[in-house]
């Protein structure tokens, strides 16, 4: 071998020895990488588990333990360190007997789920000052014996508590349900709640069942003759007071005017006057009824005054979708405070049944940002064409001034009737220049006066 040859040969092997340390060290760094990133994901994972756990323990501790509970748990603690670091008798026993009435409430809580709850209503729909019956029927669904319990009810605001027996595997125990008398309004009945806790009341667990009834109390009503519809004219009854050119009830012969359709022309008349005359008639179209429910709590003296205002409009509206006439209910919609005097809202009830209308006036509330009865009426004209009647229902803090001023938001031809609500008036009725104004007390005041403003 030359010295040129067994240079390059410790050359190569240099080469290849420097090679295989430079792939064993970046092996062995790859190996220490992919270590080092699968112990930081596994100490992230940890972390989030154990924040989770302690998550789960305080929300746990939150609904379980009661303030007296959580005072029998201070107590325990103190006790039972404080006696073993100072050696004091005294101390370690109150906690050891604080700490035995925990572990003695705990088996209280079992069993809080071994429940099937079903909750019926006899009705879904009441009346105001009505109350509801209904049945709770408890069946124990596990393997083994549940101890007594007890269900809670929520009504409304309310709330209704049961007293469940001992059950046996499968048993079942029913117990009737009472609602005692309810205002108007949407009132949830339920969900049933199973409340277990021990007898000192340390510890308490509850377990909500998704079974909830909605019950609508609809407003009081009362029956108002077909005859209070006179004042509407409509296909089936009188024509309007509107002149036009072509309709079906003739009302006059007038002379030829540019523009006349020449099929109107009466000759027999023509002939004998020697000029063109043309037939008139009073126009004949479907009865629009609006009734307009102000919703301001500044126009109502109490609410009280402001239940006998839906009844009213409730009662107009009922008796509208029975005659089967075009109807609109309009109330005042809520109007955000920060845009209020710039933003013009309101809301409208159906009234393609009375179910459906009746529903929409048991969520009717008083509101404290709407707009006043004036603007209320100034939508209502806009939103609807030709009205033949609009009935103004208001609270007894509404003068006679703005009343007028709301019934200008109508047309002419539109027949506007205010209602005020005032219960310590006497039921009349006042003819102003545009409308006609009916003060009631009661509900039942309502039926009189229309019938009188249908025969005058």
């Amino acid at each position: 071998m030359t010295p040129t040859e067994a240079g390059l040969t410790r050359t190569s092997f240099s080469s290849t020895a420097t090679a295989s340390r430079t792939s064993v060290t970046s092996t062995t760094t790859a190996r220490r990488g992919r270590g080092l990133v699968r112990a930081v994901v596994w100490a992230t994972a940890a972390w989030r588990a154990l924040v989770r756990a302690v998550a789960a323990a305080v929300r746990w501790c939150a609904g379980t333990v009661r303030p007296a509970g959580a005072l029998v748990v201070v107590a325990a603690t103190a006790g039972l360190v404080l006696g073993m670091v100072f050696g004091w008798v005294e101390w370690m026993v109150a906690g050891a007997a604080a700490l035995v009435l925990l572990v003695m409430s705990v088996p209280f809580l079992f069993g809080a789920r071994a429940y099937d709850v079903d909750l019926s209503l006899a009705h879904e729909r009441i009346v105001a000052g009505q109350g509801v019956e209904g049945e709770i029927v408890v069946r124990n669904h596990g393997r083994r014996i549940a101890l007594p319990g007890r269900l809670d009810i929520p009504v409304g605001r309310g709330l209704v508590e049961f007293g469940v027996p001992l059950l046996r595997p499968g048993h079942t125990v029913a117990q009737p349900l009472e609602i005692p008398a309810l205002p108007r309004g949407i009132v949830r009945v339920g969900p049933v709640t199973t409340v277990r806790s021990d007898p000192l009341g340390l510890l308490r667990r509850e377990h909500a069942f998704p079974d909830q009834h909605e019950l609508y109390v609809h407003p009081r009503t009362v029956g108002l003759p077909s005859t209070s519809a006179g004042l509407i004219r409509d296909l089936e009854g009188n024509p309007t007071r509107r002149l036009v050119n072509a309709d079906m009830s003739f009302h006059a012969i007038r002379e030829y005017a540019p523009g006349d359709a020449q099929r109107q022309v009466h000759w027999k008349s023509t002939a004998k006057t020697g000029r063109l005359m043309v037939r008139q008639f009073e126009e004949s179209r479907r009865s629009r009824m609006a009734v307009v429910l102000g919703t301001a709590q500044q126009e109502y003296s109490d609410a009280d005054e402001f239940e006998l205002a839906v009844s009213a409009a409730a009662s107009l509206g009922l008796r509208a979708v029975r005659d089967a006439r075009d109807l609109d209910i309009v109330i005042g919609s809520e109007i955000p405070r920060v845009v209020r005097g710039r933003l013009r809202a309101i809301q409208h009830i159906p009234t393609v049944a009375p179910r459906p209308m009746l529903d929409g006036f048991s969520a009717v509330n008083r509101l404290e940002n709407t707009m006043n009865i004036e603007d209320i009426c100034r939508l209502t004209s806009e939103a609807n064409e030709r009205l033949s009647i609009a009935f103004v229902v208001v609270g007894s803090l509404v003068p006679l001034v703005r009343l007028r001023q709301a019934a200008l938001a109508f047309p002419l031809d539109t027949t506007v009737v205010a209602v005020m609500c005032d219960e310590h008036a006497h039921p009349r009725m006042q003819s102003l220049p545009g409308i006609s104004v009916l003060t009631i007390g009661t509900i039942e005041d309502l039926s009189g006066l229309l019938l009188r403003g249908a025969a005058s």
